[in-house]
């Protein structure tokens, strides 16, 4: 039996100790939790009315407050009003990720899900996997419709589940949690879809079957977000995706001195770094990839700002080292303050452990938070040439995420206490702006931005 699979392993990693499970919650608990987050958010958040308005935050609030009027609701339930709140706030950073906890119990109790995953792509809703039993079905025929809802107004009823700063940003979200999993979570369960579908000029309607949502899904599939590290040789070009940001700091080390070694014994001319499909992380892990290919001192941020308040400060006495001098300035600060926090230059590599040969990085719009900030910081200090797709994520952004648990219901909620900027001081609101354009049609197995990227190398170098 595959195991289930890379996709419930992401969602379980993902989302742990998410609420309380098989438990519903009284009408107070809920109203009680949702004041909690307003007025926590309030309190934390770095600058709150970055991507809204207080007048439009404070409409959503009591409108969510307004919809609760159930004597208790289902963990599934109380997620998707708060969702509807810190929605609001327009930023990717600021979140209650999707409820795979409801999502894993659904699954596992026989639930079922819709058959054709998704790729947004100009305006369109483009089909990238077909598990239905109905093969006319091509991969890349837009999807117009489903139970006679067009796809504008579907997705109209799933943005306000999704935390970003624009609907590119929303729509990469989708794609990487899965857009089966967010009809469900929105629509619930439903036994069969009535699509309407364009391939070429043509449109045709079909009547498909739900799948189930383990056999018939997560079983057949591999998450957007992979996290594998990988170094291999194409012709006179070495070829590194160091994999997510995270995890064990000494083993990731380890796999980059390894790989910077063979790289240096096969006198690669070329150096492609892979951070497509990349979660990002803690940028003492990508400092030290690009330590690898700067010739001078380096900083991965131009700016790196925080703002402490009384809810921060309670939460870092409870679960941070309050000797370490990053907490410490937390609790030093006034409430509300926004201070700097200095970061050192990083040294590169010594000279003759470096890579001095061509780098070319690889980016798309699945390179996220750290990953997209890396590719910036790259750009910026020319160590490399960005190939790809615009970057969902902005690398200058509302981050710094730190995550608390609302009372009453145990709901993770993330929260951003600093603004980044990168090295640039460019705070444009764009994600990060590739050298060579080429776009990752349908993050397919078919890779158009690697080869892409092989064939100008051939033909220029």
């Amino acid at each position: 039996m595959k195991s289930i699979s890379l996709s419930i392993v992401f969602l379980l990693s993902a989302l742990t100790s998410f609420g309380q499970s098989g438990t519903n919650f009284s009408n107070e608990e809920v109203v009680e939790d949702l004041k909690y987050l307003y007025e926590t958010l309030k309190d934390a958040h770095y600058n709150l009315y970055a991507y809204t308005t207080e007048q439009k935050f404070d409409s959503a609030y009591h409108k969510v407050k307004g919809a609760i009027h159930k004597d208790s609701l289902n963990l599934l339930e109380t997620t998707n009003l708060y969702q509807r709140l810190i929605s609001v706030v327009n930023n990717g950073h600021t979140e209650i990720d999707f409820p795979g906890q409801s999502y894993l119990e659904y699954a596992y109790g026989g639930g079922t899900v819709f058959p054709l995953e998704i790729a947004f792509e100009y305006d369109k809703a483009l089909v990238r996997k077909n598990w239905s039993d109905i093969d006319e079905i091509k991969v890349g025929s837009e999807i117009l419709s489903i139970n006679g809802m067009a796809m504008p107004e579907i997705l109209s009823k799933i943005y306000p589940q999704v935390s970003a700063e624009r609907t590119y940003f929303k729509n990469a979200k989708i794609e990487m949690y899965s857009f089966p999993r967010y009809y469900w979570q929105v629509f619930g369960q439903q036994d069969d879809f009535r699509i309407e579908i364009v391939s070429g000029e043509t449109v045709n309607n079909y009547l498909i079957k739900a799948v189930s949502a383990l056999d018939g899904f997560e079983m057949k599939r591999t998450e957007v977000i992979t996290g594998a590290r990988n170094l291999k040789f194409i012709g006179a070009s070495a070829y590194l995706n160091p994999g997510g940001f995270g995890g064990d700091e000494d083993k990731y080390r380890r796999f980059i001195d390894s790989a910077f070694l063979e790289i240096k014994d096969r006198k690669s001319k070329n150096l492609i770094v892979d951070l497509r499909n990349n979660s990002g992380g803690n940028d003492s892990f990508s400092d030290y990839l690009v330590s690898y290919i700067a010739d001078k001192p380096f900083k991965w941020t131009s700016g790196f700002t925080l703002k402490t308040s009384k809810f921060l400060k309670e939460h870092t006495r409870q679960h941070n080292d309050t000797t370490a001098v990053y907490f410490q300035k937390i609790l030093t600060h006034k409430n509300g303050e926004i201070y700097d926090y200095e970061f050192d230059e990083y040294q590169p590599q010594p000279k003759q452990k470096r890579f001095v040969g061509k780098v070319f990085v690889l980016v798309n719009r699945q390179s996220h938070s750290q990953s997209a900030v890396t590719a910036a910081q790259i750009q910026d200090y020319n160590f490399g040439t960005i190939v790809g797709e615009e970057t969902g994520d902005y690398p200058s952004l509302y981050a710094s995420q730190f995550q608390y648990v609302l009372p009453n219901t145990g709901i993770p909620v993330k929260v951003s206490k600093g603004y980044i900027v990168r090295v640039s001081g460019s705070t444009a609101e764009q994600g990060v702006i590739p050298d060579y354009f080429i776009k990752d049609h349908l993050l397919d197995e078919d890779d158009e931005i690697l080869n892409g990227l092989l064939k100008k190398i051939e033909k220029k170098y």
